[in-house]
């Protein structure tokens, strides 16, 4: 009798663990937190258009807004990018510093790997 317990509480447990995980992972994925990156401003220009109700003339100017705004974005973005990657590099250079030579070598790997998945990430 008591072992009936166990395994009633067990797959009770069970259930709810797959429940509840199955209900996180609904809500993630429904509310947009497990999509990868940034939404496209296509994604954001329609679910604006949608939820205030906007005439075509508003999509369309809504469209440039975000046109401009993306342009913008890129461009503060290429005019500070060299000084981040000043920092990422100075960053690494005091890293490897507190390193041995064959943790140096991993190191590098792990950086060239990270980058080479950031590069892929970003393409088109």
């Amino acid at each position: 009798m008591t072992r009936r317990i166990y395994v009633y509480f067990a797959l009770t447990f069970l259930l709810g663990a797959v429940v509840g995980g199955g209900s996180v992972f609904y809500y993630g994925w429904h509310s947009g937190v497990l999509h990868r990156g940034a939404p496209s401003r296509r994604a954001v220009v329609r679910r604006l258009a949608r939820g205030l109700d906007l005439s075509d003339a508003q999509v369309q100017q809504l469209s440039q807004i975000m046109d401009d705004a993306e342009k913008k974005h890129q461009q503060l973005q290429e005019q500070f990018r060299p000084q981040f990657q000043a920092l990422h590099e100075e960053t690494r250079d005091r890293i490897r510093k507190i390193l041995n030579p064959d943790q140096v070598a991993r190191f590098d790997e792990i950086n060239r790997q990270f980058e080479q998945r950031i590069h892929q990430r970003m393409r088109p």
